[in-house]
């Protein structure tokens, strides 16, 4: 079987390790590592990969990098190397591109972004090379400076960063989107702009295993809450914050953290200012994956009963709440079933937020040694077979 399970038993061979080693050093049990190994158990968890990575010596990449779809495979993946050469000759200063009308772009960051949040990956990553070329080109013209900053962070964190860590990019590409939105954000010195840096460069952090450091990242960005803008980002920084949390093991932190975010959404109710679809039910889809995070699937389930999908502001959100829902009742006995349908009308919304997501192939694995070869059987191994496992 293909997926992370199957690389952490490479890598472990490879290391010449039992698993009761590798399982104390990592804090679990030798069972449990043995059926995360077979796929038996979903490695979802980025505590968990952080902690199997440091017992393997390791970068956590190296487990769930190979769970990721073979390059060429998609069309997302044919845009790929037009957005890596993109970012490589903006890091050189030879971005190539056109000075184009400061109106121009922001036309063109705006549709770009709803498509982002629309799941459109495919159009996405069609105009993502042109747009990064020509956006950094005319800040090179010294047209606009201040503006085209502003447009360089929010784009480069909720466009490219957000694109390539939904099409299974490596780390590293993504980072780079995150360093560029930080460079702009210090440059501009503006706030919110910071405040949206902050968010990217923590998740650049956090999949790196890096948590301390993503702690620091969001706790230092202050927007303030004079305006709706910066209460959604404030928002949203603090679901980051209690994200990090869970994954350190604070739980006074984490709730701290989740109880501010739903206090700053019942004042904005839903909304999408900066694209970050903040709201209540946003809080409680974020709730889901912070519990999912702790290991507490029973009560990421019980949460996904009180959010109405219908509410969330994007189709990027309703993907991924029934995401969340799925990957709760995976864990969950004798609901192997909802857990394959939760699944099933995530992939239909948004099918690389389920096929080219490390977490989410661990979970199709887990769940096709449980399912029986029925209808249900066979939607899940339709999307297995779509995801790249072998079936």
């Amino acid at each position: 079987m293909d997926g992370a399970g199957h690389q952490l038993r490479l890598i472990r061979n490879a290391r010449r390790k039992s698993l009761t080693v590798i399982a104390q050093r990592a804090g679990i049990s030798a069972s449990y590592l043995s059926r995360l190994e077979n796929g038996e158990r979903a490695l979802d968890r980025r505590s968990l990969v952080v902690a199997l990575a440091n017992a393997l010596e390791v970068a956590p990449s190296e487990i769930t990098g190979a769970a990721l779809a073979a390059p060429g495979s998609s069309d997302e993946d044919r845009s790929l190397n037009g957005v890596r050469l993109a970012l490589l000759a903006v890091s050189m200063g030879e971005p190539a591109g056109e000075v184009v009308p400061i109106d121009g772009l922001r036309v063109r960051v705006t549709e770009l972004l709803d498509d982002q949040k629309d799941c459109k990956a495919v159009e996405v990553g069609q105009a993502l090379p042109g747009l990064i070329r020509d956006l950094h080109t005319t800040l090179g013209a010294g047209h606009d400076v201040a503006t085209l900053l502003k447009l360089l962070a929010l784009t480069h964190v909720q466009g490219t960063q957000a694109w390539l860590m939904d099409v299974g990019a490596n780390l590293d590409l993504a980072w780079q989107a995150a360093a560029l939105a930080k460079g702009a954000a210090e440059q501009v010195d503006d706030r919110l702009t910071l405040a949206v840096s902050a968010f990217g460069t923590a998740f650049g952090l956090i999949g790196a295993g890096a948590f301390d450091l993503a702690s620091r990242a969001v706790s230092t960005a202050d927007p303030g809450t004079a305006t709706p803008e910066s209460m959604h980002a404030a928002g949203m920084l603090s679901l980051t914050s209690s994200l990090v949390a869970a994954a350190r093991g604070n739980e006074s932190e984490r709730s701290a953290a989740l109880d501010h975010a739903a206090d700053l959404a019942a004042h904005t109710g839903e909304g999408n200012a900066l694209w970050f679809g903040f709201g209540p039910s946003n809080v409680g889809v974020w709730q889901m994956s912070v519990a999912l995070e702790a290991g507490e699937y029973a009560e990421a389930a019980r949460i996904a009963t009180t959010v109405h999908p219908d509410a969330l502001p994007s189709p990027t959100r309703r993907s991924a709440y029934f995401r969340e829902y799925g990957r709760a009742l995976a864990h969950l006995p004798r609901r192997t079933n909802d857990a394959v349908m939760m699944l099933r009308r995530a992939e239909e919304i948004s099918p690389t937020r389920i096929h080219r997501h490390p977490f989410m192939r661990s979970v199709l694995a887990e769940l096709l040694t449980k399912t029986k070869r029925d209808s249900v059987g066979r939607e899940l191994r339709g999307m297995a077979y779509r995801a790249g496992l072998h079936v």
